[in-house]
């Protein structure tokens, strides 16, 4: 039941979210955090998927993954929810990573942490699987930045 999101709207309607899906989503967090009362729950979806972010909060999601900026815009979700859900991504795997320059990947790293990772809650990664045409330069510099800025 993940990637409910396209680039620019949901895979399915919030309505056919809500009837279909939200119940078993449900269902399988509950019986987990019966078993296991302190256990993070991470939901998975690419996209856009802000018109149900309350119902995955309502069913027990914990954290958000892999929050992609080219979609949702990470400091306005961590506005909204603050710490009612954590936030796992936020960094461009189709644009920062691969596109932006060493410098533009340490700024954007930055102001993440510092927006989204302002009171806690933010697993910094980029949103998907690093791939070619990724510069390595652009990895070294994500990891340089998280090391320097990444303690809150």
């Amino acid at each position: 039941g993940d990637d409910l999101g396209s680039e620019h709207s949901m895979l399915m309607s919030p309505e056919v979210w809500r009837k279909h899906l939200k119940p078993c989503v449900k269902k399988i967090i509950q019986r987990a955090k019966e078993i296991k009362p302190d256990i993070l729950i991470a939901f998975h979806s690419d996209g856009y998927i802000e018109p149900v972010i309350p119902d995955l909060i309502e069913v027990g999601v914990d954290i958000l993954q892999a929050v992609q900026p080219e979609c949702m815009n990470p400091a306005k979700l961590k506005e909204r929810y603050k710490d009612r859900l954590s936030f796992w991504g936020t960094i461009g795997a189709q644009s920062t990573m691969p596109l932006g320059t060493p410098n533009e990947v340490k700024r954007i790293v930055k102001e993440r942490i510092m927006n989204v990772g302002r009171g806690g809650g933010l697993y910094i990664a980029p949103s998907h699987t690093l791939e070619p045409p990724t510069p390595w330069e652009n990895i070294v510099a994500f990891f340089e930045t998280v090391e320097t800025f990444g303690k809150y």
